[in-house]
């Protein structure tokens, strides 16, 4: 009879945790159907959203309404100062249009390369790292996307090719804050860590880890250039051929290959400070010269079909021609290229120098809203500290550069704010859908059927279904936590002590333990590409509103790769099995060999 019950007893359970599984996933389900299958704007996907989640929030999770009420409060918050570089961005492209600065910067590029796949490898992956290593937290979109609207690439292909490149270097965004502070929060104070990494320091193991993510990063990210040749040609070729991409593929691989080694040698050797800044810049020193003499470039040029003949869909509300654009350049390439010289300076100075950095985080330069409606959430805002002000004072500067006349910087200061409107309400209902999904925990912890956070459900459900084939599946843990929170930091604070202990639970050692918690890291870099306010905002800059799932459509194809093979190195390097080797390196070709079939033959 007792055994009896006890099997019931776990039959009950098993269920109940299914279920609670099953409703931790349906928001995420939500957007994924309406956003991406029914092809729903994000405004309209994320207010359904919204509700599921708050209604499971209060009702099956048992959340405080406080809580649900200053996390959905926080989410607009945090909304409001993506809008903020949003508008700095816009206002930027604005201002280079309206001086005819980017007549000059277009003609530079295309000095360097008219091929298309040569330009996007330098604007999107070089520049675009060089960018996410000082500043990161999206500004790559607002900064990269912009740039190749203005070079003639459609609106939907930049926005694309500037959210495949958020993989990579976003590990050591921001001055390596993911790993700084992310990682670091996870792991820092907590006693089994500790006796589980001694005599190491947690400093020590912190830049083991480090190590680790740079390795990880530079095996998988090394074809990401090649991945969005591909994307490119595929999409927004006139044959829509992937092969078309595959012909750069010399160029491609060496662009790949300046950045991923640099990258890697500083972040094993150095910290997760600098090596997305020291890899992009480093790069663009070699690649750049490369393409001016031809070196590696292909012998077919490929560029898109002409404008009459480019797809709707392909188009946003913005475009990279100026009033007068007939005129001819009358600046210099470096003298063109000046502002986002300040805007990169600017990021550097102000993410480097800790007095600098003090002052603009400081409590004199910070509004803060302390326990919202009684809550433990806080929410923060550092406009002297975000990218937006530093866009917006380039962008002022180029007043002085290009001696513009007023009325037409007022002109793009206006048309920014326009397009500012437009974006406000999709990124209004995404962010606070995020942080009620985050803050979803059961108001009292200590109740009999107390429920973690939505997010935590699901992965320790994944810890328990998968745990023989952990490293494979814990990438896709970093992946649903940035495809949340927009966040590989966020990601990274959510779930890196769950991925150590899962890790420690299968019985690795402190050392393998720190491949686990590497990638969670790498998966959280990757989600950054299918992140629902991430693509809002990229699409933002360049006018593209209300066609966000089908960015994701397009993005989640290298996200695909990305997190199946750093699970599948992962793996390899955890059990030091050659078969697991040999999956590693089958699955590039496989994915290749996938992504070529169909399209005309180049």
């Amino acid at each position: 009879m007792a055994g009896i019950f006890t099997t019931t007893t776990h039959f009950i359970g098993e269920a109940m945790n299914i279920l609670n599984t099953l409703l931790a996933l349906a928001p995420i389900i939500t957007v994924f159907l309406l956003l991406v299958v029914f092809k729903l704007s994000a405004k309209i996907s994320m207010a359904i959203a919204y509700v599921v989640t708050a209604l499971l929030a209060v009702f099956f999770w048992q959340a405080a309404p406080a809580v649900v009420a200053a996390a959905t409060v926080n989410g607009m918050i945090v909304a409001l100062t993506i809008l903020y570089i949003v508008f700095g961005a816009i206002l930027m492209l604005n201002t280079l249009k309206e001086s005819g600065a980017i007549h000059s910067i277009r003609q530079g590029f295309m000095d360097v390369s008219p091929d298309r796949r040569v330009q996007v490898i330098i604007v999107a992956w070089l520049f675009g790292s060089l960018v996410e290593g000082s500043s990161g937290f999206g500004t790559p979109s607002a900064v990269g996307a912009p740039l190749l609207l203005a070079l003639g690439f459609p609106a939907m292909a930049s926005v694309m090719s500037i959210l495949i490149i958020q993989s990579t270097p976003v590990s050591f965004g921001a001055v390596g804050t993911p790993l700084l502070v992310g990682v670091w929060s996870g792991i820092n104070n907590k006693e089994d860590v500790t006796a589980a990494i001694a005599p190491q320091t947690v400093e020590q193991y912190l830049q083991q880890i480090t190590g680790n993510v740079g390795l990880l990063h530079a095996l998988v990210g090394f074809l990401i250039p090649l991945i969005l040749c591909g994307m490119l040609t595929r999409f927004y070729g006139e044959k829509r051929s992937f092969r078309e991409g595959l012909k750069a593929w010399k160029f491609a691989i060496f662009a790949g290959i300046a950045f991923t080694v640099p990258y890697y040698l500083v972040a094993r050797f150095l910290g997760p400070e600098f090596p997305s800044m020291v890899g992009g810049f480093i790069g663009l020193m070699l690649v750049v010269p490369a393409a001016k003499r031809g070196w590696f470039v292909p012998k077919e040029t490929f560029d898109f079909p002409p404008k009459d003949r480019w797809e709707s869909r392909w188009l946003g509300t913005l475009s990279g021609k100026t009033h007068d654009d007939d005129n001819t350049p009358t600046f210099s390439v470096f003298r063109a290229f000046s502002p986002y010289v300040i805007v990169i300076g600017l990021l550097i100075l102000t993410r480097a120098l800790k007095p600098l950095k003090a002052f603009l985080t400081g409590d004199m330069t910070t509004i803060t809203l302390p326990n919202l409606f009684g809550s433990a959430i806080t929410s923060k805002v550092q406009f002297g500290y975000s990218p937006g002000t530093i866009l917006i004072i380039a962008a002022i500067a180029c007043i002085f550069i290009f001696k513009m006349d007023i009325k037409r910087f007022k002109r793009g200061w206006g048309d920014a704010g326009k397009t500012l409107i437009s974006a406000a309400p999709a990124l209004f209902l995404a962010v606070p859908m995020v942080q009620v999904f985050i803050n979803s925990q059961s108001g009292d912890m200590s109740a009999a059927g107390a429920l973690p956070s939505m997010p935590m459900v699901l992965a320790h459900s994944a810890a328990d279904w998968f745990s023989g084939m952990w490293p494979n599946i814990a990438p896709w843990i970093g992946a649903l936590g940035a495809f949340i929170a927009g966040s590989n930091t966020v990601s990274n604070m959510m779930f890196s002590y769950f991925q150590f202990s899962t890790a420690q639970q299968i019985g690795l050692n402190a050392d393998l333990s720190s491949i686990v918690v590497a990638l969670q890291a790498i998966g959280g870099a990757a989600g950054n590409m299918i992140s629902v306010h991430n693509v809002v905002a990229a699409a933002a800059v360049v006018g593209l509103l209300n066609r966000e799932g089908e960015v994701i459509r397009q993005t989640l194809i290298p996200m695909l790769y990305y997190i199946v093979q750093a699970g599948l190195i992962g793996q390899a390097l955890i059990t030091g099995s050659i078969a697991w080797w040999g999956v590693a390196v089958a699955w590039p070709l496989l994915f290749f060999g996938i992504m070529s079939l169909g399209g005309k033959k180049a």
